[in-house]
């Protein structure tokens, strides 16, 4: 059975009428139903392929945790014509090749955004976000071990049991980072979403190169007592969940649907870009638009909506890209009653909200 077979057949949705049969994600915003995604996804190419751990029993995703609600608002659907045909051709490609994704674009455009309607359609749970800063190692992406904190928790118990307390367990105070997590071994892949690349240092591009060729990398602080603890529990960037890293060493088993974002604030070395999947977001056209304002603004019909987002549609062009959430805020304050055209304070107010952020 063909995958638009089984989209009719399971998941009751209608697809593109030359959609290409080896498309898996569709980017509908519609999430698929009793699909088994690691039975749909075909096996990775044999140079990308990982043996890591075996995944947990009964081995699921945590679940989402609000925020693709957030960025994507409780409905979010757009129909097969409105959705680029070059995006679904890199997803995909990044799918089945389990290559990183370099998404660019304007900002507010929905790099971002991206990340968490794959998660969505496909089921994968909670989006792994690690924001990006001028001062961002790629150390604080992986784990972070507070040996502070241990020596306080070892004299402590000491203290309290007359200098004969035990040691604390070393992975009390280990934590995986955003990147880190997505490297744990699992049935399916967790989406990383690694924004704003674009403001790191120099090296972290380069740095990442290792861990997205390799798959795995070494916690030191329990590799070097991993004789006497081959197994240790720490924490995750998961609330509330934990998992076992053996021999100081974490290997995944599905390579993660890693998304990274950047707004063309600089360049990327040329070693970095060969092994990443390059995709450029335009900016959204008007029934783009009017999907985001629907999903978002549920039940708010409004009767100047369609108007607000035809006047944004075209200052944005003229302005060579506004950010949508700015649309957004002026339908949400129009539907709020804020909207008098006839008066000077609402043209005031939309020039403000929709005043181009960059300096061109």
């Amino acid at each position: 059975m063909s995958v638009n077979d089984q989209d009719v057949a399971v998941d009751g949705r209608t697809p593109h009428s030359d959609a290409p049969d080896w498309w898996i994600y569709r980017g509908t915003g519609r999430p698929i139903h009793d699909i088994d995604l690691a039975q749909l996804l075909p096996a990775p190419p044999p140079w990308r392929s990982y043996r890591g751990d075996p995944p947990p029993e009964h081995d699921v995703p945590p679940p989402d945790d609000g925020e693709s609600e957030r960025r994507l608002g409780t409905a979010f659907t757009l129909s097969e014509q409105d959705i680029d045909d070059n995006e679904l051709n890199m997803v995909n490609a990044a799918l089945y090749l389990r290559r990183p994704l370099l998404v660019t674009g304007n900002p507010g455009t929905g790099k971002s955004s991206l990340a968490y309607r794959i998660a969505r359609e496909l089921g994968l749970g909670r989006v792994l976000r690690w924001g990006i800063t001028s001062h961002t190692a790629l150390s604080s992406g992986l784990y972070g071990y507070d040996a502070i904190g241990r020596v306080q928790a070892a004299a402590t118990s000491q203290a309290q049991l007359g200098g004969e307390g035990e040691e604390p367990p070393i992975g009390d105070f280990v934590r995986l980072g955003p990147l880190g997590t997505a490297f744990l071994p699992s049935r399916l892949p967790r989406v990383l979403l690694i924004d704003e690349l674009d403001k790191s240092e120099a090296d972290l591009p380069n740095d990442l190169l290792s861990i997205f060729e390799d798959g795995e990398f070494s916690i030191e602080e329990l590799a070097r007592v991993r004789n006497r603890h081959p197994e240790v529990t720490v924490h995750t960037a998961d609330p509330q969940r934990t998992a076992v890293v053996r021999d100081g060493r974490i290997a995944c088993h599905a390579f993660p649907v890693v998304v990274m974002t950047s707004n063309g604030e600089r360049e990327f070395p040329p070693a970095f870009l060969r092994r990443c999947l390059q995709l450029r977001i335009e900016n959204p056209d008007h029934e783009q638009l009017a999907a985001i304002v629907a999903s978002h603004l549920v039940g708010q019909n409004g009767e100047h909506r369609d108007e607000l987002i035809r006047e944004f549609a075209e200052r944005s062009k003229a302005e060579g890209g506004l950010p949508t959430d700015r649309l957004l805020d002026a339908v949400y304050l129009a539907t709020s009653g804020a909207y008098q055209p006839d008066q000077e304070a609402w043209p005031r107010l939309v020039d403000a909200l929709w005043q181009r952020l960059t300096v061109r």
